[in-house]
């Protein structure tokens, strides 16, 4: 469903060993474009990209103004560290080299910091387990569908960590995943949720107070291109069904809103990080729309009080679903490291790590401890709203769908 977003591009991985970082190599997608007129690439711990797409969608002008962003940019995007152990693998697989495993986690593009911290836990604690085993783990990070795509195009990804379900389905339909990948773990395979929220400028000068308030003459926006980011598809989803609530269930109603907020969008980000950065390091756009987790860790880590948070009194859910790569876990025997590797992210420690980082855990105790960072939203489901992600993906984001028309700027 999802072939129309994009050319695929090269996922630069980031290896980590305890103790010590290793810059890798390209894989063996087509290398990234270069940048737009005006813009400048900027290093991050996995890869260079460039700050702004080429283009982000039909009528909409990139705006590019260049600074020097290395070292605020290297420090949003480190990704994940990584050491462990594993023996060979079951089910007919067949086994790993004896005594090392490697697995490739393939991830959305906000998810750098959970797996940074998640992997040194996984490494040292099945390492203790397995004695005399050593595995590694690589990360690639990038716009969710994007991800998806270059798996479905030959990445060798052990395990995918999406913002997306049906990103995972394109994958099953590939005969990569099994079917049924939401049954083999807790929660629908989805051991973290995140909302949709805002990230305004100190003293919240626009005075954003709620989805309605985005559509507002003089307000602009910085955003993930729905076209390619699951990040930027939960905003647009977002604002539609609080449009919904708004109006009574009236789509005319609801769309015309969403025309309004979509003609303030300064900047189409190609995933929700890059949006970060143009938001804070480029001082581009009011408002940031972006994963409560992004906006929490931005805001904190990088925004030296500069920056609020805008909780919405109604928002979308997004769930971050895993699963393992089957056909490639058993080509390279790791199946049994790659499931359990997921597995743990059930475990309290993992549950912890994640709500320490503004996810919101699944086990409702956890949740609980951390109610002051992680106030009570209420949310929808978008499946619920919406129907499934193959009917939403081909009459909202297929090339010419509801998006695009809605999108399209007045001549």
């Amino acid at each position: 469903m999802v072939w129309f977003l994009f050319k695929a591009k090269a996922r630069i991985l980031t290896k980590h060993r305890i103790g010590q970082t290793f810059f890798c190599k390209p894989f063996i997608t087509k290398g990234h474009n270069p940048p737009a007129n005006g813009s400048f690439p900027f290093q991050t711990a996995c890869r260079t990209v460039p700050a702004f797409p080429q283009s982000a969608n039909k009528g909409h002008a990139m705006t590019a103004k260049p600074l020097a962003a290395l070292a605020f940019a290297a420090a949003l995007a480190a990704c994940a560290p990584d050491k462990g152990a594993q023996n060979a693998a079951s089910d007919g697989s067949a086994p790993a080299a004896s005594g090392s495993i490697k697995l490739l986690n393939v991830s959305y593009d906000v998810a750098r910091d959970l797996y940074k911290e998640y992997n040194p836990l996984f490494v040292k604690e099945y390492q203790a387990e397995h004695p005399g085993t050593e595995i590694t783990v690589q990360q690639s990070h990038g716009g969710s569908s994007k991800q998806a795509l270059a798996v479905a195009n030959g990445l060798q990804a052990d395990v995918v960590t999406m913002n997306q379900g049906s990103d995972i389905d394109l994958l099953v339909k590939k005969g990569l995943v099994k079917a049924d990948w939401r049954k083999a773990f807790p929660n629908d395979a989805s051991p973290f949720t995140s909302a949709s929220v805002f990230l305004v400028r100190k003293g919240n000068p626009k005075q954003i107070k709620d989805w309605g308030d985005l559509a507002k003459d003089g307000v602009k926006l910085v955003i993930a291109n729905p076209k390619t980011s699951g990040n930027g598809r939960y905003t647009y989803l977002g604002a539609y069904g609080y449009a919904l609530k708004n109006n009574g269930g009236k789509h005319d109603q609801a769309r015309a809103y969403l025309k309004k907020m979509l003609a303030n969008v300064e900047v189409f980000e190609s995933g929700g990080r890059s949006a970060t950065t143009t938001f804070m390091q480029r001082k581009l756009g009011d408002v940031l729309v972006t994963f409560e987790n992004e906006a929490n860790l931005s805001a904190k880590q990088f925004g030296d009080g500069q920056y609020e948070i805008v909780y919405p009194a109604y928002t979308i859910r997004m769930d971050s679903s895993v699963a393992v790569v089957d056909s490639v876990a058993a080509k390279r025997g790791t199946r049994e490291a790659a499931a359990e590797y997921l597995a743990r992210l059930w475990q309290k420690p993992a549950q912890e790590i994640g709500a320490k980082l503004y996810l919101r855990p699944a086990d409702p105790a956890v949740l609980a401890a951390h109610a002051a960072e992680l106030p009570p939203l209420e949310t929808f489901d978008p499946n619920a709203v919406f129907g499934p992600w193959d009917k939403i993906m081909a009459e909202h984001f297929a090339d010419g769908g509801l998006f695009d028309q809605l999108a399209e700027r007045d001549k």
